[in-house]
């Protein structure tokens, strides 16, 4: 069997990044679409609601970062940008305390 039918892992990537790409661009030119009180009604049923079990998240600080947290199932979640914020240099000591929180 030859290497030549095997992709890259920068193919993979490349592919992978495209993909993503095109799932943001059709996402968006959904929302678009919508009208504004469907995407209000969509808002007000689905804000602060656990993605997994449905439950309502609770706000927590963790070091000044405001994370999204259920109770029920125990799920932690991230909104844009805070996931970022914790791996920034001046918080790397911030990671080791994020991870034993979780345990």
């Amino acid at each position: 069997m030859s290497d030549i039918d095997k992709p890259s892992k920068a193919e993979d990537e490349y592919f992978a990044r495209q993909e993503l790409e095109r799932k943001k661009k059709w996402e968006q030119e959904r929302v678009g679409k919508m009208e504004t009180a469907e995407r209000e009604q969509l808002k007000e049923l689905h804000y602060m609601k656990c993605p997994k079990c449905g439950m309502d998240l609770h706000r927590i600080d963790f070091s000044g970062i405001e994370l999204d947290r259920c109770m029920s199932c125990n799920g932690t979640w991230f909104d844009e940008g805070e996931m970022e914020q914790i791996f920034e240099e001046k918080n790397r000591g911030l990671v080791g305390k994020l991870t034993s929180f979780f345990k």
